[in-house]
């Protein structure tokens, strides 16, 4: 079992770093764990509509080129079903047995995601209706991954 977390722009915070880091090795006693960061292409604020696209687009294009057509992939996006953490732990198990051996999480970058990357995925994920940063959204996805891991194995953590 593979999990690779897809992640447009850089960890910047050491103290997030470490926290990222601590839960990749917790969950890498149950998976192997690749997290892939891409650069962040976002634009001035000011930049108008049709080049925020285009930076979307193009980020939407990086993400796809990391992704095989066997991977099973969750994009995060606000629009996507919220689940509690056991049903998620129950999606990531059933991904595990039908959709092979490795799991694609994508986290978009501050514009969001292209309907390319959202179309592609198997599943859109919502944590939340706020919008949150990258760096803080790649900690909450590996905590709750490491969680259900822990729920599927009959493990105390989650209670």
């Amino acid at each position: 079992m593979t999990i690779n977390v897809i992640s447009v722009g850089k960890i910047k915070e050491a103290s997030l770093r470490s926290l990222i880091g601590e839960y990749e090795k917790r969950i890498s006693k149950f998976s192997k764990v690749i997290s892939t960061e891409l650069k962040d292409l976002a634009s001035e604020n000011s930049a108008s509509e049709s080049d925020k696209l285009n930076v979307i687009n193009q980020e939407g294009q990086l993400i796809l080129n990391k992704i095989s057509e066997r991977d099973y992939v969750i994009a995060l996006a606000i629009e996507g079903d919220s689940l509690t953490s056991e049903q998620f732990s129950a999606q990531m198990d059933k991904a595990f047995i039908s959709g092979g051996s490795k799991i694609v999480f994508i986290i978009g970058g501050s514009l969001g995601l292209s309907d390319d990357v959202k179309n592609r995925a198997d599943k859109l994920l919502s944590f939340s209706n706020f919008t949150f940063p990258h760096q803080l959204m790649k900690l909450i996805l590996l905590e709750q991954i490491y969680r259900a891991f822990k729920i599927k194995n009959n493990e105390p953590y989650h209670k």
